[in-house]
């Protein structure tokens, strides 16, 4: 299994974060602001954790949604565990 992780920057702004997370990760506005939250402070926050080709598609997807809205955010996988 992989997890879908999104890198904290100081140009996206927070209600985009929590629009990525709640289009893309089908999480709630609530659970979304909490992730997005530690997205800010920590610099880092686990979005998820899927199937390779899933984390895969997703974290492809986000970066390109990002890209079109002209921000900087990055979304990368990692093997869990």
């Amino acid at each position: 299994m992989y997890k879908v992780v999104l890198f904290n920057d100081d140009y996206t702004p927070m209600d985009f974060v929590v629009e990525i997370l709640e289009v893309f990760f089908n999480l709630n506005r609530e659970l979304a602001t909490k992730v997005m939250l530690a997205v800010h402070t920590e610099g880092r926050a686990v979005c998820g954790i899927y199937t390779r080709d899933i984390a895969e598609t997703k974290a492809a997807q986000v970066n390109q949604y990002a890209r079109e809205s002209q921000h900087p955010l990055l979304c990368e996988i990692e093997k869990d565990g």
